[in-house]
């Protein structure tokens, strides 16, 4: 998932993050575009990718910290780390 999801027009693509199977998901960047509010209009850079986060955990009604640990498990799966 980018910074398009904190998009106020994204209502569609954060349906989508609250069905996905949160082992499913990947949260990233996009560098360097589409950066997420309140960023949003200036280069996006890695260090936004919490923003991403947040958002994804306000989403599923989880902690930024739970995020965290599932999407790396899933980077680790995708990727056979």
């Amino acid at each position: 998932m980018a910074g398009i999801v904190t998009f106020k027009t994204a209502e569609a693509i954060r349906d989508a993050v609250r069905i996905v199977p949160r082992d499913r998901l990947l949260v990233e960047t996009d560098s360097p575009f589409l950066a997420p509010i309140p960023y949003r209009g200036k280069r996006n850079e890695p260090a936004y990718v919490v923003k991403t986060a947040e958002k994804v955990a306000e989403l599923w009604g989880a902690t930024v910290e739970e995020v965290a640990r599932a999407t790396t498990e899933n980077v680790k799966r995708l990727f056979r780390l």
